[in-house]
């Protein structure tokens, strides 16, 4: 029996080992582990490689999400609007602050929050809105951006998903994902497109002001080793993680290619079988394909037999946070999220990463089959 993993980050770290080992080597051999040359320089070839002014290493992008939401001076009582369907560290960084997680449900086909809800869940104390850019799909930003301008909102990106994913403002004129709003928060996460070997995130922005208390926050508000303006906490990007993200992101535009090639052949492979929907690509937007989601009515049944025959899968994800433990009590109502809670029990996440093999794909489009023609 073949075995497909989920992600293989071992066939990528085999294909650039060299200049890994390399990178951590000069990192340990100077000592630079906190702060320092290395971090600096990642900093700025990823502002770089997005074309945007600052951008500040943290620990993770939970804490970058926190992070920001404090350089708004976001607090108790107020309200932070964003998707139902997320993973918890976008609504929990929200709880963090003291303000309240206000959800909205996502768009059919896309995934992504609806920009048509939007205006529905507006009040006197909403205080920044996070689109999160889920799957590697861009969230459709330009009615977003205009309902924050008509409101005086500031966005949070949330691109933890959709490094180098595009989206199309106006005519000609594409966006990077973590570009269009006020501050946006990315992850590291392995598994990412762009993933270091621990945790890691940066927070990015176009404002020198919220930058640098972005890097104050993160290092305990302080200007110097004994001078704080005020307390943060720890939160630093650390020099190995560092040097190892600014090796791969010399890759990261050839491994999108190859993930959308994989993403043609999924379609192409996948297209006929009934009763599977494949991942919807809308014309204004440029999908990285972190996930390859398909939906099935099945989902359970198949999940099962795909392990059974050596596939890994996963479900991203299972419930949608308004159903969470720690939302049940706000005054939220599941029937306010129709589209995620149904999406919720239908999809799953097939195989998909830039090493993966067109046999792999085959194997893995024809146990699908197998199971939807019984």
């Amino acid at each position: 029996m073949i075995k497909i993993p989920f992600v293989d980050l071992k066939a990528q770290y085999l294909s650039i080992a060299g200049e890994i080992d390399s990178a951590i080597r000069n990192v340990i051999s100077e000592s630079s582990f906190i702060k320092g040359k290395y971090v600096s320089d990642f900093e700025k070839n990823l502002a770089k490689t997005l074309s945007i002014n600052h951008c500040a290493g943290v620990g993770n992008a939970t804490d970058g999400l926190y992070i920001s939401l404090k350089a708004l001076g976001i607090g108790r009582g107020d309200e932070v609007i964003t998707a139902a369907n997320s993973f918890i560290a976008t609504s929990e960084a929200i709880s963090l602050t003291g303000a309240k997680p206000v959800f909205v449900d996502c768009e059919p086909r896309y995934y992504t929050i609806n920009p048509e809800l939007l205006k529905l869940k507006i009040s006197k104390k909403t205080k920044a809105i996070i689109p999160v850019h889920l799957y590697g799909h861009p969230a459709d930003m330009a009615p977003i951006l205009k309902t924050a301008e008509e409101y005086n909102i500031p966005i949070v990106e949330d691109v933890a998903q959709a490094h180098m994913a595009l989206y199309r403002i106006k005519e000609n004129d594409w966006k990077l994902c973590g570009t269009m709003g006020r501050m946006a928060v990315f992850s590291f996460f392995p598994s990412k497109n762009l993933g270091a070997y621990g945790d890691a995130g940066a927070v990015v922005t176009n404002n020198p002001e919220l930058d640098r208390f972005i890097r104050m926050y993160g290092n305990h508000g302080r200007t110097d080793k004994y001078n704080h303006e005020f307390e943060g906490f720890n939160s630093r990007l650390d020099g190995i993680q560092a040097a190892i993200l600014d090796v791969k992101l010399k890759y990261l535009e050839l491994w999108t290619e190859k993930r959308k090639k994989a993403a043609e052949r999924y379609y192409l492979l996948l297209k006929d079988i009934p009763g599977i929907s494949c991942p919807s690509e809308k014309a204004n937007s440029k999908h990285v394909y972190h996930l390859f989601v398909i939906r099935t009515e099945k989902r359970d049944e198949l999940k099962n037999y795909l392990t059974s025959c050596g596939i890994a899968t996963g479900i991203h994800y299972p419930d949608i946070l308004p159903n969470l433990p720690p939302y049940k009590q706000s005054t939220h109502n599941s029937e306010e999220f129709p589209v995620s809670s149904r999406y919720a029990r239908e999809i799953l996440s097939i195989p998909i990463y830039p090493e993966i093999t067109c046999e792999q794909q085959e194997y893995v489009a024809g146990k699908i089959k197998e199971f939807c023609l019984v």
